[in-house]
C-alpha cells in the first residue's frame, strides 16, 4: 500500500514543486480606487496596457518624508510618500521622460534622470494628513526644494505636478 501511495503522491509533489517555483505577481492589481496610472514604457503591468496603483499599493512602498518651502505656500510643508524612483521601479519603467498629467489636465515633462538624481517624492500626505483634491491631492510630485539651491527655480517648480493622475513614460 505504501508503494501505491508513493506512486500516487509523486505527481502531486512534482506539481507542487513546480507551482512554488512560479514567482508571484510583482505588481498585483489595484483593489481600491485607482489613483495613479503609469503607461508607456513599463514592463510591469497589472492591466492590459498600464500599471495602476491605489493608495494602499503606494503606501506599501518605502515611505520618505521631508519638509520644504514651496512657491505655492507661505510656510514650509512636510511631505510624505514613496520616492518617485521607487514608484517607477515598481512599474519597471524604462524611458527618458515622464509625461505627468494632473486631474485638471495640467501637463509637465519630467526627465527620468531627475527621479534618479533628486529624492523627489510622490506625496500622498502633507503635514501628516492625506492630501484632498482641493489642496493639491491626492498625489503631488514634489522636489526637495530646500535641499539644493538649483532646485529653487521655475524649471523645477514647473515639473512639480499636483493632483497627479497619470504618468506616461517615453
Amino acid at each position: 500500500m505504501s508503494c501505491i501511495s508513493t506512486r500516487l503522491l509523486a505527481p502531486i509533489a512534482t506539481a507542487l514543486a513546480l507551482c512554488s517555483a512560479v514567482p508571484a505577481l510583482a505588481l498585483p492589481p489595484a483593489s481600491g480606487k485607482v489613483i495613479l496610472t503609469i503607461s508607456g514604457k513599463v514592463a510591469e503591468k497589472n492591466t492590459a496596457d498600464a500599471a495602476q496603483f491605489d493608495l494602499a499599493m503606494l503606501e506599501k512602498l518605502p515611505q520618505q518624508t521631508f519638509t520644504t518651502k514651496t512657491p505655492w505656500s507661505k510656510d514650509p510643508i512636510k511631505f510624505t510618500g514613496p520616492l518617485l524612483r521607487d514608484v517607477l521601479a515598481a512599474a519597471k519603467a524604462n524611458g527618458t521622460t515622464i509625461k505627468a498629467v494632473a486631474l485638471n489636465d495640467y501637463k509637465t515633462a519630467i526627465p527620468v534622470d531627475d527621479a534618479k538624481r533628486y529624492d523627489m517624492i510622490l506625496a500622498h500626505r502633507m503635514n501628516g494628513e492625506p492630501i484632498p483634491v482641493r489642496t493639491k491631492g491626492p498625489l503631488f510630485i514634489v522636489y526637495p526644494f530646500d535641499s539644493k539651491a538649483e532646485l529653487q527655480s521655475s524649471k523645477f517648480y514647473a515639473r512639480s505636478a499636483w493632483q497627479l493622475k497619470s504618468m506616461d513614460i517615453e
